[in-house]
């Protein structure tokens, strides 16, 4: 126990007891109040070593009144938050907060950044979003999987770091680049995309660093290239993974020395951007192939975002449909509400096009449903019509075939050696066992208790397993 005093502001009593029964050993005094003018009231009396603080309270909120409260401008904050929105993150890293932490959230990640917090200065203060921005900027959904997403997006307001977004196709690479745009120090500039798989060849280094009237057959005229209308503002390079390598050898030039010229001219120009990459892509395979620079990756890889693929945040799928709907509806599309039977099999498909290929189902189901409620039927002919081939199956069926499936093949073997059930076992056991894992964000003795096991057993099989929970 140290000196130090710890004023959490949280209205919640069940929590509120846990947040204090968990940081006992971390402080002096502890001292809880429940709503903001609570808050303000203690504050006026004391002066805290750091403040741990709810957003939502029942006489205001507890970020945007936190910097009229009079606290010292050097007292770290740590935001909790139910609202697990970018927005969330986002006012939280506004004012400065040491860390925010997405409620529920793992105690053993409290208890190391209290401790993080009580030991250092916090952070000087991010520019605030613009007001009336959308929330969330167009990224949907509050899965745990989505949370660092937010989390490190909010992270890099402050700063003009080079972002790699990474994640399957239609996973939404490109609103996370206009989110970090829009939330960064260069949202008053302009936002400008291009697609490196769909520029030809000859013409990608024209496209990125514009070129001067006769540089080329059809060049009548100066034109501007990317990193020129871009000035001021975010270049987001999209497929950078399918870029040639000569065009990459120069681009590694400019992102070193900040200075580019057109095609065919001489004059050195200054490259005024931040630089936001994607890609669908293992670059790491391509580097080690030989197609990718290794120097221009770790160039790219400063701040790297990995967006999961949408069956691995189903939980969102239902908000997900929502936000198409209404899209749909500003659009002129008619206006759905989906069964619930309907919306169950929506959120058991395994969407190989991601939140892609979501927004384009539930398109069609708009125009193609003959009632207001879509209904199973019509789910299931307009996911049929698509042709992807992705039978929708109940969880339980799936993991029945796909054992089915398995097992014909080992008994095809020429061989048996006695080991198909051990092996099927472990199989299905570290699936399951990862599963749990992420879901509580590495807690062992979460993980533990939702299984039906006890701590010690848990250990023992994620050894045999070789399984790393910190790493699932």
């Amino acid at each position: 126990m140290n000196g130090k005093t710890i004023l959490l502001v949280e209205d919640d009593p069940t929590i509120a007891l846990i947040i204090r029964e968990t940081l006992a050993e971390e402080c002096g005094v502890f001292a809880a109040v429940t709503t903001v003018a609570e808050r303000n009231a203690w504050l006026t009396e004391n002066t805290p070593d750091l403040v741990i603080t709810d957003v939502v309270l029942p006489d205001g909120d507890g970020i945007d009144s936190l910097p009229g409260a009079g606290l010292d401008p050097d007292v770290p904050v740590i935001v909790l938050s139910a609202q697990n929105t970018l927005d969330t993150a986002v006012r939280a890293t506004g004012i400065g907060s040491y860390d925010y932490l997405p409620k529920p959230f793992d105690l053993e990640d409290l208890t190391t950044s209290v401790r993080a917090a009580l030991g250092r200065r916090r952070a000087e203060p991010a520019a605030a979003p613009e007001p009336g921005s959308a929330d969330s900027h167009g990224l949907v959904g509050r899965a745990p999987a989505m949370q660092a997403v937010y989390r490190t997006i909010a992270r890099l307001a402050s700063n003009d770091l080079a972002v790699l977004i990474l994640g399957e196709s239609g996973t939404g690479k490109e609103v996370v680049a206009r989110a970090v745009h829009a939330t960064g120090l260069r949202r008053a500039g302009p936002f400008v995309a291009i697609n490196m798989a769909a520029i030809p060849r000859e013409l990608i280094e024209a496209e990125l660093f514009g070129h001067e009237k006769g540089a080329f057959t059809g060049a009548h005229s100066r034109s501007a290239g990317r990193f020129e209308q871009a000035a001021g503002g975010t270049l987001f390079l999209d497929e950078i993974g399918d870029m040639p390598l000569d065009a990459q050898t120069r681009l590694l030039r400019v992102l070193q020395s900040n200075e580019y010229s057109t095609v065919g001219g001489s004059q050195a120009l200054r490259a005024d951007v931040r630089v936001v990459a994607a890609t669908h892509r293992d670059m790491r395979s391509l580097v080690a192939d030989g197609r990718f620079r290794e120097d221009l990756f770790y160039r790219l890889n400063v701040i790297p975002v990995t967006l999961p693929p949408l069956r691995d945040r189903r939980s969102d799928i239902a908000a997900l449909i929502r936000h198409f709907v209404e899209a749909g509806r500003a659009s002129g599309l008619p206006d759905r509400q989906f069964a619930p039977a309907a919306m169950q099999m929506l959120e058991r498909y395994d969407w190989p096009g991601n939140v892609r290929e979501l927004g384009n189902v539930v398109q069609r189901l708009a125009v193609l449903s003959r009632d207001t409620v879509v209904a199973v039927r019509d789910v299931e002919a307009v996911l049929h019509e698509s042709g992807e081939g992705h039978p929708i199956l109940a969880p339980a069926d799936a993991i029945r075939r796909a054992v089915d499936d398995w097992a014909r093949e080992e008994l095809a073997a020429a061989e048996q050696d006695g080991t198909i059930h051990e092996r099927l076992q472990a199989i299905v056991e570290a699936a399951l066992l990862r599963r749990v894992l992420r879901d509580v964000r590495g807690n062992q003795l979460e993980a533990a208790r939702r299984l039906g096991i006890n701590r010690n057993t848990l250990r023992k099989r994620l050894g045999q397993l070789d399984i790393d929970p910190t790493r699932v």
